[in-house]
């Protein structure tokens, strides 16, 4: 299945027809005073988005769009989330109920609507980040937020090390730090931009404590939004600049983890929510991909090929395998247990995820 398509790059190769979603679209029920929104999958990610601002809500976990066409169901089968993940959770902790078909054509709901209905195996979480391989996604309820009362963007130059340590000391302090992305060459200063959002008087007692520590200037609102809107898009000249042989890897890390040696790496790399995930730009060959892998499984992580240059084969395996990694190697046979009760046919077996 798909929905606008915008996120069709991303996972592997699929070509197996597919079933439009779009059809299916709309606001089912929207109740402001639970934080809580129910709606077609089909409907337009901006629809839903539009609707909350009215109410001065948002989606928290901000997620990304790719193209205007996104819809809600493509957003919760990715299970991306933007900047602020860290700090407000990932898409998969918004989601409250889901209704699917599943391979055997059932109907079936899970979950509810406001939090205190959930009960039981909380399936609609298993959703998020499927891509569709397990079942078709027909509503999802998700939990919404207040817009932040006020915000503030802080930048400075800095290095990748002094950044990790100042961005992990602060957040083990009462500080309403909601995202960070610091962007260079490894061994060189590069830039770190900090976005406060929270309630007015703790944005404002905050600034002068962090320009204090890094000697940070504040950015104008207008850059501000900009900045985080392009790089929840990956509009940035350092993903927009990837080589048509070359791949993006990400690599999502513990915060802890310090700065790593990137043999191959080439330009800028990224590294935001703290250092949780690491966006580089390297050859797209098995051996590098390879070498990533064993990196950030030494540091407890794992490595994806998120997005491919044009010239790169659609074939490759984008993401670490369960088997690869000693702590996860037991999820194999949840998975398949998974996929036998949802699809035991293999409707949705498209190979999308190994």
């Amino acid at each position: 299945m798909e929905g606008g398509g915008t996120k069709s790059w991303y996972g592997n190769a699929n070509s197996y027809a597919k079933l439009d979603t779009r059809p299916y679209s709309g606001i089912l029920e929207y109740q402001p005073e639970e934080l809580v929104i129910t709606a077609c999958t089909g409907t337009p990610l901006k629809e839903i988005e539009a609707a909350l601002a009215e109410k001065n809500q948002v989606l928290a976990f901000e997620p990304p769009h790719f193209g205007d066409a996104a819809t809600f169901g493509g957003a919760i089968a990715a299970g991306l989330a933007g900047p602020g993940r860290i700090s407000v959770g990932n898409l998969r902790d918004f989601v409250l109920g889901a209704r699917i078909l599943d391979g055997k054509a059932q109907d079936l709901a899970f979950g509810g609507k406001v939090m205190k209905n959930v009960a039981g195996y909380d399936v609609s979480r298993l959703l998020p980040g499927s891509m569709g391989t397990l079942s078709l996604l027909l509503e999802a309820s998700v939990k919404v937020l207040p817009k932040p009362a006020a915000t503030a963007t802080l930048r400075c130059q800095i290095s990748q090390e002094n950044a990790l340590r100042v961005l992990n000391e602060w957040a083990g302090q009462p500080l309403p730090l909601s995202a960070s992305c610091w962007i260079g060459e490894p061994r060189q200063d590069g830039e770190l931009t900090i976005r406060l959002a929270g309630a007015l008087t703790a944005v404002k007692a905050a600034i002068p404590l962090m320009n204090a520590a890094i000697d940070a200037t504040e950015v104008d609102s207008t850059t501000a939004q900009a900045f985080w809107d392009d790089l929840r898009e990956q509009r940035l000249a350092v993903f927009t600049s990837l080589h048509s042989n070359d791949t993006l890897y990400r690599l999502a890390l513990p915060a802890a983890c310090g700065p790593l040696t990137l043999e191959n790496a080439s330009g800028d790399i990224v590294f935001e929510w703290h250092g949780q995930q690491r966006w580089i730009k390297a050859p797209s060959d098995d051996a590098t991909f390879a070498s990533f892998k064993a990196l950030a499984h030494t540091h407890g992580g794992h490595a994806t090929r998120f997005k491919q240059g044009s010239h790169v084969d659609p074939s490759n395996q984008r993401f670490t395998l369960l088997s690869e990694q000693a702590h996860s190697t037991a999820l194999e046979a949840v998975q398949a247990r998974l996929r036998a009760a949802f699809d035991p046919a293999g409707v949705f077996a498209t190979s999308r995820l190994p």
